[in-house]
């Protein structure tokens, strides 16, 4: 639902693409419910778009492109701003990076990793947190961390390695149906040749060493330009770190964690176990 409110705390892309919407309908000699008619909405939901009432749907902006874009590609551009824009304030930074990365490599303690969540695991996990989100908040935030999985298939093709806490495969989010669902995702991603996904066991630390206990998650960057980066999420907010020193430390707890965990196979056996292949 469209709020009053969201004009005065709207973005300056939310207001950009106002301002071109309403010149380029002005343009077209439209009406807001004509135009609505166009794209399948109604001249409400125009209006609180041109008002920033309401910031437009990433389907709305495909739409406006089509219908009175001119082939100028001012709001397919706008696609990627008004997304990132959706994401909370904390992670922007690191969703430019992410887009970007040449290799990835994360270590994940309480959840599987957002970029690997189906839309019901992402969806039951974003609903179920704290503060709690109104709908279409919950709506807006598992739409842009689905858009996340673009990743996958970008090209130049990106390294993607995930190493995940037994815990996490363990802890419920939503219910047995969603976990199963995860399960597979997560197996079938696994099987993809630039991601690899290994698991650290529960028992890992009977052999006297368990160097993932402390610290919680991380997530190490390779930048297109070779720049290597670490960025963590502590309740909420957001590190990254550039310090080549701290860079290294991270780098080598990593690497330790990464041998004590399963191999990829072995790995992979565990999650087709749980999802009952």
């Amino acid at each position: 639902m469209a709020k009053a409110d969201n004009k005065a705390t709207a973005s300056g892309v939310t207001r950009l693409v106002a301002r071109l919407a309403r010149a380029l309908r002005e343009r077209e000699k439209l009406t807001q419910t004509a135009l609505g008619e166009k794209l399948g909405y109604t001249g409400s939901a125009i209006s609180a778009l041109e008002t920033c009432a309401q910031p437009p749907s990433d389907e709305m902006l495909v739409a406006l492109e089509q219908t009175i874009g001119g082939g100028l590609g001012v709001f397919e551009e706008a696609r990627e701003w008004v997304r990132l824009e959706k994401f909370p304030q904390h992670f922007q930074d690191f969703a430019l990076l992410e887009k970007q990365a040449l290799t990835l490599s994360m270590f994940e303690t309480q959840v599987i990793s957002g970029l690997f969540q189906t839309d019901a695991y992402a969806r039951a996990l974003i609903a179920g947190g704290f503060p709690v989100l109104s709908d279409q908040r919950v709506e807006e935030l598992v739409e842009v961390r689905l858009a996340r999985k673009a990743l996958f298939e970008r090209e130049p093709v990106a390294l993607i390695e995930l190493i995940l806490d037994e815990a996490a495969l363990h802890r419920a989010v939503g219910s047995r149906d969603i976990m199963r669902d995860q399960y597979q995702h997560l197996a079938e991603l696994a099987h993809r040749r630039n991601v690899t996904v290994q698991i650290l066991p529960l028992d890992c630390g009977f052999a006297g060493e368990q160097a993932g206990l402390r610290g919680g998650g991380m997530t190490l960057i390779e930048t297109l330009k070779h720049e290597r980066l670490v960025y963590m999420e502590p309740q909420d907010e957001s590190l990254l770190l550039s310090d080549l020193a701290k860079v290294s430390v991270y780098s080598q707890r990593y690497a330790k964690i990464r041998a004590q965990a399963l191999g990829p196979r072995e790995s992979l056996g565990l999650i087709k176990k749980l999802a009952g292949e």
